[in-house]
């Protein structure tokens, strides 16, 4: 694979104050410091912050709702509520499992795309759609389940979760250790807020993991709507 130095960003990913200087270089061609990038999709920031990524999605989702219902003003109310489905709510949960935010004000930035898509689909504030972030914590479950199974993309993760030293008679097998954390963006990272979620899913749950992961996604939506 040929890199192309004029369209490479230097980031270097830290929460120091004081950063020394990046001074990398490729074919003569210096590439340039930034504090942020986009990687498939996916804004990174130096400081490991999600908010530029939450606005982000926001802009994107906001501008293909009001296309959409431009287009589908006089639409019926299941033909609205299948392009939403299918063209709003997807960028909204574009690898949500890792971005997802924890911030009031970032969720309900999320939330009021689907409120005004409710509204405009059923012409009521209510429906019976999945909230997004009971869909974003399911996709947590499951991203953390194909980590812990060796799934390919997702080995790199999967072996470095350790199993806890000890197990109370109510916890399951599968349970995982969990890591202590000083700082917010360690505490709500992808991988320990899941742990969280998945040392509590009930045994019948998990299984013996030999299930395919749309089977698990199944077994975690039923044991979240049961727990409401």
């Amino acid at each position: 694979m040929k890199i192309n130095p004029t369209k490479s960003k230097a980031v270097c990913f830290t929460r120091a104050r004081v950063t020394e200087p990046l001074n990398y270089s490729l074919g003569g061609t210096v590439i340039p410091e930034a504090s942020s990038c986009k990687y498939l999709g996916i804004i990174l920031r130096s400081d490991l912050s999600w908010s530029d990524q939450v606005n982000y999605t926001v802009k994107r989702a906001w501008k293909a709702l009001h296309f959409t219902m431009r287009i589908l003003k006089r639409g019926n109310s299941k033909t609205k509520s299948l392009a939403y489905t299918s063209l709003v709510r997807p960028i909204l949960e574009y690898w949500a499992a890792c971005w997802d935010p924890y911030r009031e004000g970032q969720i309900n930035a999320l939330n009021q795309v689907q409120k005004k898509a409710t509204k405009f689909a059923h012409h009521r504030n209510e429906s019976n759609w999945e909230t997004l972030t009971e869909r974003r914590k399911i996709a947590r479950i499951c991203a953390l389940f194909k980590a812990y199974t060796g799934e390919r993309a997702w080995k790199a993760i999967g072996d470095r979760l350790e199993t806890p030293c000890y197990l109370s008679r109510g916890d399951h097998g599968k349970k995982i250790r969990s890591r202590k954390q000083r700082t917010d963006i360690g505490k709500y990272s992808f991988v320990n807020r899941t742990i969280q979620l998945w040392n509590q899913l009930p045994a019948d749950a998990l299984g013996t993991l030999s299930c395919k992961p749309r089977n698990f996604r199944q077994k975690t939506r039923k044991v979240i709507n049961e727990a409401k």
